[in-house]
């Protein structure tokens, strides 16, 4: 007989665990992603694009696995302060400045020039202050004492000074000022009067010596800003003086003062 066999069992093959030794790749890719995220913002702020910034966020935001960034210009402008932009850049205030102070230089030594001989006699002086140019010029070569009406001959300093400021374009204020010793007649009825008068007839002669009329305005000071004391002789000359104030073109600073709160 055929020996019969019996069918051998079969055995069972267990496949030994995988060890996965390419796991550094992932880490690996990463590291390479926000690497390359790294510097393509570096590049991008090399230059101020507002397309280049809306680049740079899609990139993040793909490189994180999120929606797409949308950079408008006021983001931009704030990725725009590189150390480069951070730099003191001239402004166009500091150059309107600049432009001025030489432009009242200028004028400032036209007019030396043009009154060197009553300067130098210290009838004249001519200063730069923080309003513009002043000059003072002593009543006693404009006026009589106690008198409003410019005399004559020396008229022709104030014709001077009008030849120089004709072509410009900068305000002129025209101060009378008095010394404190009382006047009372009908016409002047105080230093007041007397002063407003003077320097009206400054203007006046201005207008008539091709000075425009919008730019000029009189004041009267009265006895009210003295520039020496009243007293002795010396001190009243020195103040009896009218003064011509060429404005500084510059534009003022208006803050509007707050209202305080009710209590």
């Amino acid at each position: 007989m055929r020996e019969r066999r019996h069918p051998q069992p079969i055995r069972k093959k267990y496949q030994e665990d995988f060890e996965h030794h390419e796991r550094w790749l992932v880490s690996y890719a990463d590291f390479m992603t926000l690497l390359f995220a790294f510097f393509v913002v570096m590049y991008a702020i090399s230059s101020v694009n507002t397309t280049k910034y809306q680049i740079v966020g899609n990139a993040i935001g793909s490189a994180f696995g999120k929606n797409r960034v949308f950079i408008n210009q006021n983001d931009a402008l704030l990725l725009q302060q590189t150390p480069q932009m951070l730099l003191p850049r001239p402004r166009p205030a500091d150059a309107m400045l600049k432009r001025e102070r030489e432009q009242m230089t200028g004028m400032a030594r036209n007019l030396l020039t043009a009154l060197a001989p009553l300067v130098s006699q210290g009838k004249v002086r001519v200063t730069e202050t923080a309003r513009g140019i002043s000059i003072e010029i002593s009543d006693s070569i404009l006026f009589a004492q106690g008198e409003a009406g410019l005399s004559a001959g020396p008229t022709e300093v104030l014709q001077a000074i009008a030849q120089v400021l004709k072509t410009d374009s900068h305000a002129i204020q025209v101060e009378g000022h008095t010394d404190n010793v009382p006047i009372a007649r009908a016409q002047f009825p105080s230093n007041w009067e007397l002063s407003a008068v003077r320097a009206s007839g400054v203007v006046r002669l201005f207008v008539e010596n091709g000075i425009a009329e919008a730019r000029l305005v009189a004041v009267g000071h009265g006895s009210n800003q003295p520039v020496a004391s009243n007293g002795n002789a010396e001190g009243r000359l020195r103040n009896r003086r009218v003064k011509v104030m060429i404005l500084s073109g510059l534009p003022e600073v208006v803050k509007e003062v707050p209202l305080l709160p009710k209590r």
